[in-house]
């Protein structure tokens, strides 16, 4: 058992709860908690660190035999190792996905999702548990958006982060083309819209371009967009939260592929 938070598998659990860049170098990341252990995929699993406690009452004891590096640690060590105020008495570090955008492409046309600059954590996971929901096909996010792997978007997702592929890009331009080449019409949401969100006909595919929560999409961005929607407004509103205006496309196009 591990007691000690000056361990050096506790320190650099810290540090990739902490840092994004220590995050790229090993290309892992660290989620906590009984339900995101059970739901992480096992091949992804590259440790595991839990307390007696959980282990007795979760019945964990057959992690052992996984072949997976495990460890039991304190109580103290677990709050220390800790990104939450109450810790469940669980951690684990996953190997980041990698998933094949053009073969996700070729699997049909469905919902997209494109996003510029995205900057709160807990927008993100709620962008990512939402589009698990609307059945997205994928989310792909400029190099400016915030890290998906910070903790506090890992714990908005709810376990998203395992299901729906995304891919960060260095210039969101490719990926509209590549969109465009299959026949993928891109929709961006601006407040110089022609038209409200549910007057276009996403039954064939779409793509919906989100912008920074301040600043909205550049507008280099919003011009490459086939269309420019809006979502109507009452009061002095002029723009909705990121996260809230993903849902409602998302939910739409989802509404209207059912029919």
């Amino acid at each position: 058992m591990i007691t000690s938070t000056a361990n050096a598998k506790v320190k650099n659990i810290i540090q990739l709860c902490s840092k994004a860049k220590v995050r790229k170098e090993q290309n892992a990341y660290v989620v906590e908690g009984i339900r995101m252990f059970r739901e992480a995929p096992r091949e992804s699993i590259l440790e595991i660190y839990m307390t007696e406690a959980i282990c007795r009452k979760e019945n964990l004891s057959g992690c052992f035999s996984w072949g997976i590096p495990t460890e039991l640690v304190s109580e103290d060590v677990m709050r220390h190792m800790s990104d939450t105020q109450t810790p469940q008495g669980i951690l684990c570090v996953l190997k980041k996905p990698d998933h094949d955008f053009d073969q996700k492409l070729a699997e049909g046309k469905g919902i997209w999702l494109i996003l510029e600059d995205i900057q709160d954590p807990g927008n993100l996971g709620t962008i990512l548990r939402t589009a698990e929901g609307a059945g997205v096909k994928g989310i792909v996010m400029s190099k400016g958006t915030v890290d998906i792997f910070n903790p506090k978007t890992i714990r908005s997702t709810m376990g998203s982060i395992y299901r729906v592929p995304f891919w960060y890009v260095t210039e969101l331009d490719y990926t509209i083309e590549k969109l465009a080449e299959v026949d993928i019409p891109t929709y961006a949401a601006h407040l110089n819209g022609k038209k409200y969100y549910d007057e276009y006909n996403y039954k064939n595919g779409c793509a919906f371009l989100i912008g920074n929560e301040g600043n909205g999409l550049r507008e280099e961005t919003a011009g490459k967009a086939e269309n420019l929607l809006k979502i109507p407004m009452e009061g002095q509103l002029e723009s909705l939260n990121a996260a809230m205006a993903a849902g409602i496309l998302m939910y739409e196009a989802k509404r209207q592929m059912r029919k």
